[in-house]
């Protein structure tokens, strides 16, 4: 079903322009004339999100969107306004719209500003349930396993959502933390306030503040107007940070200070703001760790972490994989109109056999892949596209045949019988550090490649990185 708009605009032409902008992109479009008619269609239509103007006869958009708030604090609200008027999309934003947009209309950050406002309010209409509860096709997403591991993950989660206190999640990448977040706060008393997710690794260092915390005009070189920040935005409700871990050390310490004094400053401001936000934080990095590298700082680290949620590997939790599967292919059934039965027997077999360097995250990717290329009603082991080289499933002579490393085993193989036993214990861990170090050296320090020339993929690449302590800098050091 197409996202749904609502255009609000006494100007017919503006409202025409727009319905036909987006209608070529496939969403549905709806028009209002004025603020009283938009709050009527709004209280009967599901709508995704309203674009609404300012200036308007009788009813202005600031009138309409305080209404609007009051009914729906969910629902995004993006004001359209003048150059001239901008002071008053600055008291829009304190009102809860979700953002705003300057005429003449820039096309490209029109696009961008309405994508955003659109996944992050599916974001908060599609709850997430735990295993064994209903799961409905297109409303409901679900976290999957009854590994005991999970059933932990189960009881913190229902322990701390009604609490109101800062959350940590900490797992590797693609283990569900991002679903764990909106788990938590699908379960909160805030529920019916915004939620706003921000990857923090994916914003540049410069920008990341004025996110966060919004800018004055004058802040800075580019900044030409006023902007509220993320935490003003989600007044009332829930944030999640993720990859908190990337972090620079100034940011890190306005952090601080909003769970502290529970205020913030915009940049080029000394005016502090009175905030009422639930921070939920994730992150895949060894925050003690970084802590000794005097990467992270320790005061917010004990912030963060009164009551931290583990998301285990899906190498730990292997017997979820067939109930993980089975869901990944109803849902994919529902969006792509496929009408797959399941996985035959072998190919079930080689997904619990591989270690999912990229977790749940990898093996939806791989199921997914698998269930638009398939042509039969079950899904074979060779439409499964695993990562052979790491699959335990495959045997040394079929390696060898494949990859013509039969010389280069043999010679090996040799020099290391040759070894005392007892110098022998630790002898894998070192070969496979000699050979990350090596591919980085190869590489010039750049993670990707070498990754390519050890070929596994990245995620796997950094956990080991990690695990060996390899430090990269102008040379690469063990």
């Amino acid at each position: 079903m197409a996202d749904k708009i609502l255009v609000v605009d006494d100007d017919r032409s503006v409202r025409y322009s727009l319905k036909r902008m987006f209608g070529e992109r496939g969403l549905e479009i709806l028009e209002a004339k004025g603020g009283k008619e938009a709050i009527g269609v709004v209280q009967r239509e599901e709508i995704d999100l309203v674009l609404m103007d300012v200036r308007m006869s009788g009813m202005t958009g600031l009138e309409a969107l305080k209404e609007m708030r009051e009914s729906n604090p969910r629902l995004p609200v993006i004001i359209m306004t003048a150059y001239g008027t901008t002071r008053t999309a600055i008291e829009a934003m304190k009102f809860g719209a979700f953002d705003y947009i300057l005429k003449p209309f820039d096309i490209p950050r029109m696009w961008e500003v309405v994508e955003k406002g659109l996944h992050v309010h599916q974001l908060m209409k599609s709850s997430v349930s735990f295993e064994g509860e209903e799961w409905e096709p297109g409303t409901t997403e679900c976290i999957i396993g009854k590994s005991p591991n999970m059933q932990e993950v189960y009881k913190l989660i229902g322990r701390v959502a009604e609490q109101d206190i800062t959350v940590l999640l900490r797992g590797e990448s693609g283990t569900g933390k991002e679903l764990a977040a909106r788990a938590v706060y699908h379960h909160s008393r805030r529920s019916d306030k915004p939620y706003l997710p921000v990857n923090c690794a994916a914003i540049p260092e410069t920008l990341i503040e004025s996110e966060l915390f919004g800018y004055e005009k004058g802040a800075f070189t580019d900044a030409r107007i006023h902007r509220i920040g993320k935490f003003e935005q989600c007044q009332g409700g829930t944030i999640f940070l993720d990859e908190i871990g990337d972090m620079t050390l100034p940011t890190q310490a306005k952090i601080l200070r909003v769970l502290q004094e529970k205020e913030i400053t915009r940049l080029g401001s000394n005016e502090p703001i009175k905030t009422d936000v639930r921070l939920i934080a994730a992150t895949n990095k060894n925050l003690e760790r970084a802590i000794k590298e005097g990467k992270f700082r320790e005061d917010l680290y004990y912030r963060l972490n009164v009551v931290p949620i583990n998301l285990p590997p899906l190498r730990e939790r292997k017997g979820d994989i067939p109930e993980l599967a089975d869901y990944f292919l109803k849902r994919f059934n529902n969006e792509l109109g496929k009408s797959m039965a399941g996985i035959n027997p072998e190919g079930m077999r080689r997904l619990i056999s591989y270690d999912w360097p990229g977790n749940v995250r990898e093996l939806e990717n791989v199921l997914k892949r698998a269930c638009v290329l398939s042509k039969g009603a079950y899904i074979l082991p060779g439409e499964l596209s695993l990562d052979l080289k790491e699959a335990p499933g495959i045997t040394v002579e079929e390696k060898r045949d494949e990859e013509g490393l039969e010389g280069l085993f043999d010679e090996l193989y040799a020099k290391i019988s040759i070894i005392p036993k007892e110098d022998r214990e630790d002898i894998m861990p070192f070969i496979e550090k000699a050979l990350i170090i090596r591919a980085l050296k190869e590489a010039e320090g750049s993670q990707l490649q070498a990754a390519q020339i050890l070929g596994i993929n990245r995620n796997t690449l950094r956990n080991r990185i990690e695990k060996y302590e390899i430090t990269i800098s102008k040379g690469v050091e063990g």
